[in-house]
């Protein structure tokens, strides 16, 4: 078991809606394809911060019939999960509660442990990779990715979603978390003690008028409306008009016949 650090860092974006909403549309495949090689029938899976448990949930279905095992700090989104599960018919997945740095969990239980934009929000990501280290099987994997947000490209220029960018920067690293986890990912891998370490990266992409509407959408929201705003305000970093002038950004951008956006992620396979 990992010791907890003296500090969390508090989850950035909060479980308002908008934020959701933009977590239900993960899968494998634009999530975390490059974990498929190794789900596998029959191995057995923690999906540490599953939140509603989509990419879970397709993960159960490729590795079936191994047990997934999708945990999550917030009771809320485990209930949301178990009733998707419940929706999908998936009966080899089960959802709980857990903290990342005292899994509740055997030594050597899992052949795969995945953790999909975890990292970037925890006091001490190299102790949460010590722990996952720990619940992994001998010759099993652990499998991070995270975003890099200043590693972010967008079109037109505008610079309101500069300011985001500022803003959100601010308010990542107040909460204790790292926004820019994907870059690092490999280097907190080696100090967790994992020698074999590969990694790789990929990018997400909003450029069609639906991807776009619905991206710009949810950050329009979360910019007024989730734990984002207050988080900006209580520490001083914007005001109440400059984070309505940021959702406007992105209103701006979402309209926009150029707008396109990409968003690099860093992954890491190590083997325990």
């Amino acid at each position: 078991m990992s010791e907890r650090p003296e500090n969390p860092a508090r989850y950035t974006h909060g479980h308002h809606e908008s934020v959701l909403r933009s977590h239900t549309w993960r899968t494998v495949d634009n999530s975390a394809a490059y974990l498929v090689p190794h789900l596998t029938p029959g191995v057995g899976v923690l999906d540490v911060g599953s939140g509603p448990g989509t990419i879970t949930i397709d993960i159960a279905a490729r590795v079936s019939p191994g047990l997934v095992v999708g945990i999550d700090a917030a009771a809320g989104v485990v209930e949301q999960a178990t009733a998707l599960a419940a929706e999908t018919g998936t009966t080899n997945v089960r959802f709980e509660t857990a903290d990342l740095f005292a899994l509740p969990f055997d030594d050597d239980r899992f052949d795969v442990v995945h953790a999909h934009q975890v990292l970037q929000h925890v006091g001490d990501p190299v102790a949460a990779l010590r722990e996952m280290r720990r619940v992994t099987r001998p010759g099993g994997v652990v499998a991070v990715r995270d975003v890099d947000y200043h590693g972010c490209v967008w079109a037109p220029e505008n610079p309101g979603l500069q300011s985001w960018m500022d803003v959100y920067q601010a308010v990542h690293r107040g909460n204790g978390g790292e926004p820019d986890a994907g870059r690092r990912l490999k280097g907190w891998a080696l100090e967790a003690g994992f020698v074999d370490v590969v990694s790789s990266a990929s990018v997400w992409c909003f450029a069609s008028d639906e991807d776009r509407t619905w991206w710009g959408d949810s950050w329009a929201a979360r910019a007024t409306e989730s734990a984002f705003y207050g988080d900006a305000i209580e520490k001083g970093v914007a005001s109440h008009d400059e984070l309505h002038a940021i959702a406007d950004a992105w209103r701006a951008w979402r309209d926009a016949p150029d707008g396109w956006l990409i968003m690099p992620h860093g992954e890491v396979l190590a083997r325990a």
